[in-house]
């Protein structure tokens, strides 16, 4: 029987962990936003890792259900200048410093209407907020909350050059076939500018991820495999392709914050009990016992549009810290110290066992009455003593389940073993001809 998901399980990721930090760091620079040119360089560094991503446009304008395309954003530079020439706010020290989808403008202004168009965190002075005003149209700046309090009476000028206008609106689909027409969704966003774990750690997952599949020579599903701006992008997409995802997708993952090394996290679909929720809460009971498991009620990521009432696909996120939760969050703190090469191999990890167990999520049934006899088969031990039979526990349990109305996940769940382990064991039964798949 062929194991390769279990095989490839094996193989080791130290040098995977590394490459998903060096795109980080890579990307990490690019000005990105909804639209613009920033997300353009950041989805032609992905196809240089994945060569038959598909990279397409959509006209700003088009509708999505209650939704339309934004205009297109882009920003060249963006400072503020004091009496004196200095450079007190300049987007080449941070791109959080401008507030994203902000209009041109080059004008003197007061230091009291300064201070309509700043943005701070008073509960944490010394970071850079994340802002964005992508459906109204205005100006601004972000600023660490000390440094905009020390700024003196005067006069400033402030300098935006950007273009918001009609465009385009980029994505990036790959579509993986398998043997069977049903489908795994893997989705991520990379709308937000220079932060690390919100953004940039689920591309990258996302990009290592792709690259397995790939190279998985009788995938069992289709995998489609979405890099697209966060809410307007799921939106949009699923505008669409609705019919199609709504009759093929059988399991669903929104990849984000996946770069610390804290915690794991999961988030549910809406109704909690997709084959996606299973496979992917059993994969964190082994992997990261510790993990915390939230509501859908704490939904932030686009899991909040395809699990919506009348698209209800099978969708859920399994992350490290989780968006909302963690200090970092939205700001530039959230840089490339705050996620690892380790971090990043976790989730990596994580996900690939989970779309392992998707693979040979199969239901089995026993072919003989009663216990079959194992030894004849080279089994099971052909001497019996104390503790003989320890290392074979999980086959006799395995076997004790194949009645034909559990699947692999479910059988893992009662004997209490992992289902990626259990994987091996069964095609040794099959190959034995002691259970066969429903």
């Amino acid at each position: 029987m062929n194991n390769y998901p279990n095989k490839l399980l094996l193989d080791p990721s130290p040098s995977a962990n590394e490459a998903m930090y060096d795109l980080a760091k890579r990307l990490f620079p690019f000005p990105r936003s909804l639209t613009g040119d920033g997300v353009r360089r950041t989805l032609a560094e992905v196809q240089t890792l994945l060569p038959n991503l598909q990279v397409a446009e959509v006209d700003s304008g088009t509708r999505a259900f209650d939704w339309e395309v934004p205009q297109e954003w882009n920003i060249r530079d963006a400072y503020v200048l004091d009496e004196s020439g200095r450079k007190v706010i300049d987007i080449n020290t941070t791109n959080l410093h401008v507030i994203a989808y902000s209009v041109p403008v080059d004008e003197v202004v007061t230091r009291e209407e300064l201070d309509k168009h700043l943005y701070s965190l008073p509960d944490q002075p010394d970071v850079v907020p994340f802002v964005q005003s992508y459906y109204k149209r205005r100006w601004g700046f972000a600023i660490a909350h000390r440094e905009r309090m020390a700024l003196p009476r005067g006069n400033y000028r402030v300098v935006i050059d950007s273009t918001l206008q009609p465009g385009k609106m980029t994505y990036g689909e790959l579509v993986l076939p398998g043997s069977e027409e049903k489908e795994v969704l893997l989705s991520t966003y990379f709308c937000h500018p220079s932060m690390a774990n919100d953004n940039l750690s689920g591309i990258c997952v996302t990009v290592f991820l792709a690259q397995w599949l790939a190279r998985l020579q009788d995938r069992r599903y289709t995998y489609r495999i979405l890099f697209i701006p966060e809410t307007i992008g799921s939106i949009w997409y699923l505008s669409a392709n609705l019919e199609h995802m709504r009759s093929k997708t059988i399991a669903g993952f929104v990849l984000t914050c996946c770069g610390d090394e804290r915690q794991y996290s999961f988030l549910p679909s809406r109704k909690g009990e997709t084959l996606a929720d299973r496979a992917a809460l059993h994969v964190l009971r082994h992997h990261a016992p510790e993990f915390k498991h939230y509501s859908f009620l704490e939904r932030g990521s686009d899991e909040r549009q395809y699990c919506s009432p009348g698209i209800d696909l099978p969708v859920v996120s399994l992350m490290r810290s989780k968006y909302h939760e963690y200090p970092e969050y939205h700001t530039s703190n959230d840089d490339l110290s705050l996620i690892s090469p380790a971090g990043l191999g976790g989730a990596y990890d994580a996900m690939r066992k989970t779309i392992a167990i998707l693979e040979q999520n199969y239901t089995y049934r026993s072919t003989v009455l009663c216990e079959p006899q194992l030894g004849k088969r080279g089994l099971y031990p052909t001497i019996s003593i104390k503790g003989s039979t320890s290392g074979i526990q999980d086959m006799i349990n395995l076997l004790a389940y194949c009645d034909g109305t559990l699947d692999l996940i479910g059988i893992a769940e009662t004997i209490g073993a992992p289902a990626w382990q259990l994987v091996e064991i069964a095609d040794r039964l099959l190959d034995a001809n002691v259970i066969e798949r429903c």
